[in-house]
């Protein structure tokens, strides 16, 4: 059994640790989480809790193509990572380096806009409305100041 045993397993432009079981491995794609993995496993009939080094090759490039598609094995639009694209209106899922330029394309866009968002991202301040009283501060503190304790 230890012929068969992989102990890095390549899927999407990256290593996984083939001790662990499918669901964690997988979820170490960016774009893939728990939900997703185990969703996909369950769809495609595999065991959850089994190491993904024990899987063959035909397997490992099935789960690839179900990554990059999930929509072939019935899954809801709500798991996809791009719902109602901005470009081509469609619901599609990105993994990698896909997903990664697709932000910094969204990025790019609300900042050429001056959109209120891409302001904000412009700057570095926080996007969606936390408090910045006391939070996301760079550089020196606010605090009180100890008077140095005068020699006599």
């Amino acid at each position: 059994m230890d012929e068969e045993f992989k102990h890095m397993v390549r899927i999407a432009r990256r290593d996984l640790d083939g001790n662990k079981s499918i669901v964690n491995a997988l979820s170490g794609v960016k774009g893939v989480g728990i939900a997703l993995s185990g969703a996909l496993c369950t769809s495609m009939n595999l065991d959850l809790n089994q190491k993904i080094g024990f899987l063959s090759d035909d397997k490992i490039t099935e789960i690839e193509g179900a990554m990059r598609d999930p929509k072939k094995f019935n899954l809801p639009d709500w798991m996809l990572n791009r719902r109602n694209d901005y470009e081509t209106g469609e619901t599609v899922h990105l993994i990698e380096s896909d997903l990664m330029m697709r932000l910094r394309d969204d990025l790019n866009r609300m900042k050429k806009v001056r959109s209120y968002k891409g302001k904000r991202h412009e700057v570095g301040l926080p996007v969606r409305g936390q408090r910045t009283k006391s939070t996301f501060r760079k550089g020196t503190s606010v605090g009180v100041r100890k008077r140095r304790a005068r020699q006599v």
